[in-house]
């Protein structure tokens, strides 16, 4: 899919046209949510596409609004999963704005063309069909929602494991202007200009600029280049006409982020065994000497959302979006300066998608159905520049896949009395791939897509192209009881899916001869490099209430899920035409079964306890999770093997926990807050195989914040610390190393260290949590 900005304007022109007649209209207030004070569990969500409050919703839903994320000095969205149960946020390895989500044990790391996420991402009702540029920062947002658990009858886009909704704030009907800064350790040096202004009593414009940057946390020993530094600019501009009361409210966003950064080196855990390299000392520190393509990341897309009451309990909404993002990555697996194993890499993706969702509220009866569609395309390059017995080989591939998604759907609630409601919901997915995928040999450098001077080598080891079509309905179902509009206990039930596709790195001329007629046909290839969609049954029982008058919340969830065919991709050292090579190895696994609790609690532990006004409140969070594959089949030796026993679902720890203390006071005509963040993380798995060098054992972080407020909020300075106990802990990892392909044991050479699969230095590298900062923030509002 080719879509030129010039095209999408007219497509989002003739959407503007269609809705003309609305426009004439005054316009609604914005769908929106507020957060309440911290002791108040009566925040208001649009989990269900409408208002309600968070005891209201038969959804385990964690929801933060833009002020608490700011008073507690978040960042970036994979601060708010140190705070949420079973959910996973990570930068994706090596890089700095691609992001890796998982939720209740379901999600997705890899982020080349050809898989889609299992955690759908939402800016502003718009889905991120990928994961670059998915890692967003937070500035002028108004609330983020996590949702735990299938979507799909509610949301555009189906997602399997959950959904992060990340909401921008409204403009305001008179002028406005706020300025923010924070300074900090590792010369960080952050500055947000929001600024917005009414044009009529209906139309208004703003904005907002930001530059954030901080230095390196370690060096690049090779390259001299700072390593894990930020280096982003970032804009955001509305247009809004109507809403505050008005039936009709029209809001066109346009967003651009370029992420200058450098390419993120990893730290070896092992000696070069070749070059005989030692190990370095300091984990932020590399050694990797590829440097082409220079690092970059731009994202930036277009949206319209319409909203209009065409009656008291009638209201038709429009979601219009343009979206595109180009990268560049020096991707050096093995982080030492020769060319071992480095994959320099281009990711190009472009998405148009457009959504109708009608909306009815009427007496007992409130829901909706809509329509979905998506056209993206998703397009990958990178050499793998291996050091292998013949020199200078390169295996250069090309990855273009294609998605194009229909889908109606739609949820309704009933209430069957005051205390009893049920809901029932379904969505039928009708989603296509095309895949167009090239895996040529270049012999004397790399390929002329990175300048390189190779010629090709041999006929092509994959030129690939067929599609494939998937198509699945997915009910939902939930009964609730309410015995007051403070108290509501829940059981509901939902069907996840997700499409299979085509591996990307895949290599046609290794597939098997399944009729063994001695020819390699189209079918074979297919069916070698396709993988199957998968499924997850989930069940989910649950109770959320609130006690004294609001000054406890309580939610509790239990939730069991069935997941089956889950699509495991991976790339492993192989051998093309007898020649050492990279290839890409996808399997669907076959069982899994999720089980767990999850806990959520905001407390007001004391009120006027050292002066009056003042208010001490506890938050806290627990997840426990029992991730277990129950079928995996491995193909070891050309034989169909049950590995299960020795394969463990990644980047899902067993127990999450969290606990933050807050106290709020006031300080002459201002008020002053303290808070304190602990958050604990149980052992974490990188991969499906154990491997105890990237796997990270259980670890606990620490934060900080205190901020004073002046009167009528005109200005605010505050001081806030991550991770204090300046704690090392690994986010992710590369590993090429020998392993027992059924227990996945690691394969000691006779110097003790790992036995290298790809290369001859060993590829066993590690991507780091942030270490400690500390950092000031300021803000001006006029």
């Amino acid at each position: 899919m080719q879509q030129s900005p010039l095209n999408t304007l007219r497509i989002l022109a003739l959407s503007s046209a269609a809705w003309g007649g609305c426009i004439a209209l005054p316009a609604l207030a914005q769908e929106g949510a507020s957060a309440a004070s911290d002791d108040e569990g009566a925040i208001v969500v649009t989990a269900r596409r409408r208002e309600e409050t968070l005891v209201a919703v038969p959804i385990a839903v964690s929801a933060f609004s833009g002020d608490k994320l700011e008073s507690q000095g978040a960042l970036d969205i994979t601060d708010i999963a140190n705070v949420v149960p079973n959910t996973t946020l990570e930068a994706s390895r090596g890089t700095n704005s691609t992001l890796t989500a998982f939720i209740r044990g379901v999600g997705q790391q890899d982020p080349v063309s050809g898989f889609e996420q299992g955690v759908g991402i939402y800016l502003d009702d718009v889905y991120l069909n990928r994961p670059q540029g998915g890692l967003l920062d937070i500035y002028d947002v108004e609330r983020i929602e996590v949702l735990r658990g299938p979507q799909g009858t509610l949301y555009g886009r189906n997602t399997i494991g959950g959904a992060v909704k990340y909401v921008t704030k409204m403009l305001p009907q008179e002028f406005a202007l706020k300025l923010k800064g924070s300074f900090g350790t590792y010369d960080q040096a952050d500055g947000v200009l929001t600024v917005s202004a009414p044009i009529t009593d209906l139309i208004r414009v703003g904005g907002a600029v930001a530059r954030l940057s901080r230095g390196g946390f370690g060096k690049n020993l090779t390259t001299g280049e700072e390593n894990y530094n930020k280096d982003v600019w970032a804009a955001r501009a509305t247009f809004e006409m109507g809403g505050y009361g008005e039936p009709v409210l029209m809001r066109i966003t346009g967003d651009y982020t370029k992420d200058n950064s450098n390419a993120r080196g990893g730290h070896r855990l092992m000696p070069g065994q070749l070059s005989g390299t030692p190990m370095l000392k300091d984990v932020f520190d590399t050694q990797g000497g590829l440097t082409d393509p220079k690092q970059y990341v731009k994202s930036y897309g277009l949206s319209m959302n319409i909203t209009a009451e065409l009656s008291d309990s009638v209201t038709l909404r429009s979601i219009s979006a343009w979206r595109k993002d180009d990268s560049a990555s020096p991707i050096d697996f093995d982080a030492l300066p020769a060319v071992d194993v480095d994959v320099p890499a281009y990711f190009f993706n472009e998405q148009l998608s457009q959504e109708f969702q009608l909306l009815y509220d009427n007496g007992p009866l409130k829901g909706m159905v809509g329509f979905y569609y998506l056209d993206a395309r998703a397009d990958t390059q990178f050499d793998a520049r291996l050091f292998t017995t013949v020199a200078g080989l390169t295996a250069f591939t090309q990855a273009n896949v294609d998605t194009e998604t229909y889908a109606i759907f739609g949820d309704f609630t009933f209430d069957v009395t005051d205390q009893i409601s049920l809901s029932a919901g379904g969505r039928y997915t009708w989603d296509k791939r095309r895949a167009d995928i090239l895996r040529q040999n270049y012999l004397g450098g790399g390929s002329p897509v990175f300048g390189g001077a190779g010629v090709p080598f041999g006929a092509p080891g994959t030129d690939f192209n067929g599609e494939r079509e998937y198509k699945k309905f997915t009910p939902r179902f939930s009964v609730s009881y309410k015995p007051n509009r403070d108290h509501n206990v829940y059981a509901s039930y939902s069907k996840g899916f997700k499409g299979g596709g085509f591996d990307p790195r895949g290599v046609g001329v290794n597939a098997p001869d399944l009729n063994k007629d001695g020819i390699r046909q189209d079918s074979e290839v297919a069916s070698f490099l396709s993988f199957a969609p998968e499924q997850v049954d989930s069940y989910e029982v649950g109770y959320k209430g609130n006690f004294m008058g609001g000054a406890l919340y309580v939610a509790v969830a239990g939730f069991y899920a069935d997941y089956k065919d889950v699509q495991i991709p991976g790339s492993v050292g192989c051998s093309v035409g007898g020649i050492p090579s990279f290839c890409g190895i996808v399997s669907n696994a076959g069982k899994a079964t999720f089980k767990g609790l999850e806990f959520e609690s905001n407390a007001r532990l004391g009120r006027d306890v050292l002066t009056g006004g003042d208010r001490i409140n506890l938050s806290t969070a627990i997840g426990y999770i029992d991730a277990k594959y129950k079928e995996y089949i491995s193909n070891i030796g050309g034989v169909p093997t049950d590995v299960a026993d020795f394969r463990k679902v990644q980047n899902t720890p067993k127990w999450t926990a969290s606990g933050t203390l807050s106290y709020t006071a006031p300080v002459g005509e201002g008020s002053i807050y303290l808070g304190s963040t602990v958050s604990w993380r149980s052992k974490t798995y990188q991969f499906e195989i154990p491997n105890p060098y990237i796997d990270q054992k259980g670890f606990a972080l620490w934060d900080a914040s205190i901020v004073y407020t002046a009167p009528d909020d005109r200005w605010s300075l505050g001081v806030h610390g991550k991770n204090l106990m300046d704690k090392e802990y690994k986010t992710s990892g590369y590993t090429f190393v020998a392993a027992n392909p059924t227990t996945g044991a690691i394969i000691n050479n006779a110097a003790g260290f790992p036995t290298p699969s790809l290369g001859k230095e060993g590829t066993l590298t590690a991507f780091y949590g942030n270490p400690r900062q500390v950092f000031v923030t300021g803000t001006l509002k006029f």
